[in-house]
């Protein structure tokens, strides 16, 4: 069963950066449209950035001007840059993507296990 795998999580003071990434855990033919999204415990799911292939991307306006969500079409990963971090970023973050296992499969949507990013001083 392919699963997405995030990683790049941890501990950071505000103002620092980290990148995330997200690839699946084997061998697949596309990933299509992806998003990360983050929650903290006790609230809902929030959407901070989504990226189609060879479109553009959106963002929470929270996190304009400071992440940037990316791709590597080629090896299937997607990434999430995280500048100038601030306490309110801390959550766990969570990547969503459709992906295609095979060249004849249909698409599919999977989210991953989620990464802790924690932001404090």
């Amino acid at each position: 069963q392919v699963q997405l795998v995030e990683s790049g999580g941890g501990l950071v003071q505000p103002g620092g950066s980290l990148r995330l990434s997200c690839a699946a855990s084997e061998s697949i033919f596309s990933i299509g449209v992806a998003a990360w999204y983050r929650q903290v415990p006790g609230k809902q799911r929030e959407l901070v950035a989504t990226r189609a292939p060879g479109g553009g991307a959106n963002y929470a306006d929270s996190v304009k001007g400071r992440f940037t969500i990316s791709r590597d079409n080629a090896n299937n990963v997607v990434y999430l840059q995280m500048n100038n971090l601030e306490p309110e970023d801390t959550a766990a973050y969570y990547c969503n993507a459709d992906l295609k296992t095979r060249w004849n499969s249909a698409w599919e949507r999977y989210w991953g296990q989620g990464t802790q990013v924690t932001v404090s001083s």
